[in-house]
């Protein structure tokens, strides 16, 4: 009795910041294979911008996507997980709501930490890369970060054609590799959950899929909230 009731409480909502539907169904599909203890729900925030690659994107998705946030804590959601490498509006979220929210770069970031990885990011387009390195200064794991690297592969194009597109990440996670120094290669942005099993099996090194952390980090999230 005791061990369903716990059940029934650890429900969890991803929150998709942009309007791509089918990259939450993506990241849902990962969450349930990873953290199968919680009940996951996958949100799209439909008045956000279709990707989001540049600053402008995400100051563009985060209003809708507090309103979202706000939703979930109204259905009593025991956590929440904020689909986008960007880590949108995640300081604002946070603050709004009762449970533990976390971003899925900020997951990826904090797993290499735990287990004492150098890592390199590989993300799509150069101008994603300003916003990440701010993030990661501002967690503090700057001295963990090789580089963050861009492989100019389109957030949509990783919908439209994850086959066509490995060769360059793949690419780009090896130059990392042979040049970074690292441990580990963090894949920057939630659409690449359609590569990661590709790349793991080309790569000699992890592959830190963020969506697969943030969902296990919230987990264990849940379960601390709940002791």
């Amino acid at each position: 009795m005791r061990a369903r009731a716990w059940s029934e409480r650890m429900s969890a909502i991803i929150i998709n910041p942009n309007c791509t539907a089918a990259m939450t169904d993506a990241m849902l599909g990962v969450a349930k294979r990873a953290a199968p203890a919680l009940h996951w729900e996958g949100w799209t925030s439909f008045g956000g911008p279709p990707a989001i690659q540049r600053r402008e994107d995400g100051e563009a998705a985060s209003p809708p996507l507090l309103v979202r946030v706000r939703e979930a804590a109204e259905r009593r959601a025991a956590g929440i997980v904020i689909g986008c490498f960007d880590d949108t509006a995640l300081e604002p979220a946070a603050l709004s709501v009762p449970v533990p929210l976390i971003g899925i770069g900020q997951a990826a970031y904090h797993l290499c930490a735990l287990r004492g990885w150098q890592f390199s990011v590989v993300t799509t387009l150069s101008v994603s890369v300003p916003v990440i390195e701010e993030n990661i200064h501002r967690y503090g794991l700057a001295g963990l970060l090789g580089r963050v690297r861009a492989s100019e592969v389109p957030v949509l194009a990783l919908e439209d054609d994850p086959d066509g597109v490995i060769d360059r990440i793949a690419a780009e996670a090896g130059a990392a590799i042979a040049e970074d120094g690292i441990d580990a290669i963090v894949l920057g942005c939630a659409g690449m959950v359609r590569v990661v099993n590709g790349l793991r099996a080309r790569l000699p090194v992890p592959v830190i899929d963020p969506v697969e952390a943030a969902a296990g980090c919230l987990e264990w999230l849940v379960r601390a909230d709940r002791a």
